[in-house]
């Protein structure tokens, strides 16, 4: 048995028959033309992936590398390994005069996996800069170039956990990046600076997550566990006559999106916990493990609190981390 504790950024105890990892592109056509022959896991950085408990299977690291860029008229070009660290790309594209990323820097993970969940932070969300995805088939191990539109990006949602979902692999991912840049300020703490450039954005984005959010190389995590739920505008207007202050965003002209933290929070989960598991202090959205956390107290604590929201306000949270069991992804 091979232990995945190091593996994943939540660091549980928990173990795989076999890890593999892929570093060029024969090992990935070679892995994709016999990927049905055993139970596997693909893993990139293990940012947004726990293991709740022993995985009878073989984990498939993606540690591919490898960044080009072609210049056009108005934008770069860049095609990026699936291996890739996501922040050090943001480092990379700000060193090299290219913007447009920096609002979602120190989101942890690898290139590969940011289209899968269509990654978003401080008002930007990556499908606004993908222009295809490079994707390879197990059936076949043929490889397909999926055009943004093919991709069906959604709210931290993609054809990669649907119609495709297990049924191949990201090798690359393209981005169009353009050269006329404007500054996305939407949030609070960005909307505060005066004229800022890109590197303004960046820094500015750092130092909010740093202080915000725990680190996962000293507290385990994997970032926010649930997604931010969608409801209808009339659901919200209800709930506000109960609770006036409840925070929204428009989605559309029916829906608004309401912060899971302020239902968490507001439920009285901060701090809170099972066992080794809890809520952190600052960001109650965030679960870390105090270092003896275990799969049953993660899947423990994040029912009890998807299950007192759906008491108090009717509205389901959904995982947003990707929780695996011994034979793969498993419901919460």
């Amino acid at each position: 048995m091979n232990a995945l504790q190091k593996l994943h950024t939540f660091g549980l105890d928990a173990h795989a028959n076999a890890v593999r990892v892929i570093e060029d592109d024969a090992q990935l056509h070679a892995f994709a033309r016999h990927a049905g022959s055993a139970p596997f896991w693909l893993l990139g950085e293990g940012s947004n992936t726990v293991f709740v408990e022993d995985f009878e299977g073989t984990v498939v690291r993606i540690a591919t590398r490898g960044i080009t860029v072609e210049e056009t008229h108005d934008a770069y070009c860049l095609t990026v390994a699936a291996g890739e660290n996501w922040h050090s790309l943001v480092e990379w594209t700000l060193s090299n005069g290219i913007f447009g990323l920096e609002n979602l820097a120190l989101i942890p993970g690898s290139v590969g996996a940011t289209p899968i969940q269509n990654i978003g932070a401080y008002g930007v969300e990556i499908a606004r800069f993908i222009d295809a995805v490079i994707w390879r088939a197990f059936d076949s191990a043929e490889v397909h170039r999926l055009s943004a539109q093919e991709c069906a990006f959604g709210y931290r949602d993609s054809i990669f956990k649907t119609e495709l979902a297990d049924k191949g692999i990201i090798e690359q991912v393209e981005l169009k990046l353009p050269k006329q840049w404007q500054p996305q300020q939407a949030y609070a703490e960005l909307a505060a600076l005066n004229d800022p450039t890109a590197r303004d954005i960046f820094d500015t984005v750092v130092e909010v997550r740093q202080r915000k959010l725990p680190d996962p190389a000293r507290l385990g995590n994997a970032g926010s566990f649930f997604k931010n739920p969608v409801i209808t505008r009339e659901h919200y207007l209800h709930l506000q006559q109960q609770w006036p202050a409840m925070p929204h965003y428009p989605v559309d002209e029916t829906r608004v999106k309401v912060p899971a933290a302020w239902l968490i929070d507001t439920l009285g989960f901060k701090g809170k916990g099972c066992g080794g598991v809890r809520c952190h202090i600052n960001q109650p959205l965030v679960l870390v493990n105090e270092g003896q956390g275990t799969g049953e107290q993660v899947l423990t604590l994040a029912r009890a609190i998807r299950d007192q929201v759906q008491d108090n306000f009717a509205i389901t949270l959904e995982n947003e981390v990707r929780l695996v069991g011994k034979q793969g992804l498993i419901v919460l």
